[in-house]
């Protein structure tokens, strides 16, 4: 264990914010419902680990969770795989979601090509009643999917909470997605009903979606019907029904009372291995589990508007959707968080009145890069939070939003993943902040950094890992009967204990510093993205004999994606093949799959069965020795581990690192 001080905080909370939060609010309740007298974070955490179920029954009740049948245990097994949360529960998340009274917005959505537009409470549930009602005419029943190829709008909302409504699973992908990688996706799960939206605006342009709609609608197995959103007013998708007469009625509320682990919704994995891998979250899970990180972690409530930056493929748009659940109103932005201009997300935060706005560590760099200075163009008075994730927020960034964006603004770095739909590791409002790290591991979560034994440590890196169940942990992989996919993701390394894929330093002090992912999946602008999605459009490119991508995370929290291609016999590496590339990328899967560089090598090295060699050339592209990254024996070709190794010294020099 390291002996190191602690660093001075970049920013501690005022007593006044301390005083008036959710988590001071919750700790009173412990002591007044449950005789607990808990102090601090440190004293509260550890509770909620050690009395696992006295705290997810807190949670319950504290939360006020309605439920038309009693829970008969809260962890009835506690195996990793296979926990039991809550049997008997029968509940529904969407009836939560929509609990809350008031006149007030329910969602502010702001368009890139228009002002912020308003959705009440009351004009939420009505739209959600009206589709639900429609899905049910339609034959949705509990159990069916609805698939959402949706871009970030009310709409996308009202699809979700409806078909939740009626006890189906919901599942969407991003408009930027193409046909095909839409398809690896929804054709596993077969939904019942699509509902697309014709287009989208981004970075300024039209982007008309009309004909991968149509495709999707003839191609996807065991669809009846199609429901289109006209975003632009295309209207090029024969046979499909229009989203404005199915939320056109005043028919009345109706939620399925569901079992606690009934699937919610299906996100999808990166993909890294061959088809993305469909996680299936119950509705329990994850209403407990958003319940307490909005509530506790990130100290919502109905007063707060709540925005981050996301597209309906990754896990954050959930995780917004999830600040209803609190009576926040959230806050949709659709469109490009630079445009027109990088600085762009600041002043639409200043138009919404947003109180905590979310964003990527990426997109936080990048803006300390372009020299702006946010607190001196736009009035951010309302902002009372900044929330990072999707790759680790380097020092400088942390010190570029107290000097240039808000010196009193509560920094939320966080850390989880679509694998549960939550941080493990993230805002606590009792904590100070310090510079390059996050602050606490969250409540409930049994957090812990092991080295190759096995074994905990502090102050040291290691695999991050969870030791104890969360609600939120998938309850199923979409068609691994077995579960031997589900196992072999998270709990082969360590049987019994959930490992995660970042290294981690938890410090002696409780601060937490990730240091990106141990395994090669690409995290594109937050976005993980699997190596598999890039090789299956570049396969079909005859020129390219092989093909290997890495993702390599730079030491001033920027990202580099570089391509390198074995050509065909008598192909040259020339523009017009790299813009082919480039071209079949942004066409098939979508523009976060396009390469930083494109670079020829006469070959690539592989295991001896065949296997590509991606941990350990983004290692030795690091700067780790070859000896230490792999194996020679094990290579087909160990010449060209060297010349990784030179490629690797030759991008570090290039890059200042």
């Amino acid at each position: 264990m390291s002996d190191r001080a602690a660093p001075p905080p970049i920013w501690t909370p005022p007593p006044a914010l301390v005083e008036s939060s959710n988590l001071t609010r919750y700790a009173r309740w412990l002591e007044r419902e449950r005789g607990l007298s808990l102090r601090s974070y440190e004293e509260l955490h550890a509770w909620s680990v050690r009395e696992l179920d006295a705290f997810w029954a807190s949670i319950w009740d504290f939360c006020e969770v309605r439920a038309s049948a009693p829970y008969e245990a809260v962890l009835a097994e506690r195996a990793m795989p296979g926990a039991r949360w809550f049997p008997g529960a029968r509940l529904s998340y969407a009836e939560h979601a929509l609990r809350h009274d008031g006149d007030g917005p329910a969602i502010v959505w702001r368009p890139e090509d228009g002002p912020a537009v308003e959705v009440s409470w009351p004009e939420l549930r009505r739209r959600v009643g009206s589709l639900a009602h429609a899905l049910r005419e339609l034959g949705v029943r509990p159990g069916d999917r609805v698939a959402g190829y949706v871009s970030n709008t009310p709409e996308a909302v009202v699809a979700l909470l409806a078909a939740a409504s009626v006890g189906a699973t919901w599942s969407s992908c991003s408009t930027d997605l193409g046909a095909g990688a839409v398809r690896d996706r929804f054709g596993q799960i077969e939904p019942t009903v699509l509902v697309a939206t014709d287009g989208t605006r981004y970075g300024g342009k039209e982007i008309d979606r009309s004909d991968v709609v149509a495709e999707l609608a003839r191609t996807l197995p065991g669809l009846r019907a199609t429901v289109l959103v006209e975003r632009l007013g295309s209207g090029r998708v024969p046979g499909a029904l229009r989203w404005d007469d199915l939320v056109a009625g005043e028919d009345a509320l109706a939620f399925e009372q569901l079992p606690f682990d009934h699937p919610l919704w299906v996100l999808y994995s990166s993909g890294t291995t061959g088809l993305p891998k469909g996680i299936v979250h119950g509705q329990g899970g994850i209403l407990l589990e958003h319940l307490k990180n909005h509530v506790l972690h990130l100290d919502l409530t109905p007063e707060d508007r709540f925005l981050w930056v996301t597209t309906t493929g990754w896990m954050m748009w959930n995780w917004v959707v999830g600040g209803l659940l609190t009576g926040s109103t959230i806050v949709l932005h659709d469109g490009s968080p630079a445009w027109p201009d990088v600085g762009g997300l600041w002043g639409v935060a200043a138009e919404t009145g947003t109180t905590f706005l979310g964003t990527s560590a990426a997109y936080l760099t990048s803006c300390a890069r372009a020299g702006l200075s946010p607190r001196g163009e736009h009035d951010l008075s309302a902002l009372r939070a900044i929330g990072s994730t999707g790759s680790p927020l380097p020092p400088a960034g942390f010190e570029w939003v107290y000097g240039e964006v808000k010196e009193d603004v509560w920094l939320v770095s966080a850390s989880g993943g679509t694998d549960v739909c939550a941080a493990f590791v993230g805002g606590v409002p009792w904590l100070p902040v310090r510079a390059g790290e996050i602050q606490a591991p969250a409540l409930g979560d049994d957090v812990h950094a092991f080295d190759e034994d096995g074994r905990p440590v502090v102050g040291e890196v290691g695999e991050l890992v969870i030791t104890q169940p969360m609600p939120s942990m998938p309850v199923f992989f979409w068609n691994d009967p077995d579960g031997a996919r589900l196992r072999d993701a998270y709990f082969s390394t360590y049987p019994g204990v959930w490992r995660h894929g970042d290294w981690v330093t938890i410090e002696p002090w409780g601060g937490i510093v990730i240091h990106g992912r141990s395994d090669s999946t690409i995290n594109r602008q937050g976005v993980r993205i699997g190596s598999a999605e890039i090789y299956r459009v570049l396969d079909a490119i005859p020129e390219l004999a092989d093909t290997l991508v890495v993702g390599l995370e730079l030491p001033d929290g920027g990202y580099h994606l570089p391509l390198y291609v074995v050509l065909a016999p008598g192909v040259e590496l020339d523009d017009a093949l790299r813009e082919r590339i480039v071209r079949a990328l942004r066409a098939e899967a979508s523009p976060r799959h396009v390469p930083d560089e494109i670079v020829a090598v006469p070959s690539l090295p592989k295991t001896l069965n065949g296997k590509r060699l991606e941990v350990p050339v983004k290692r030795i592209l690091a700067g780790t020795p070859v000896e230490q990254a792999v194996s020679r024996d094990a290579v087909d070709d160990a010449a060209a581990l060297d010349r990784f190794a030179e490629l690797g010294r030759a991008l570090r020099a290039r890059r200042g690192g």
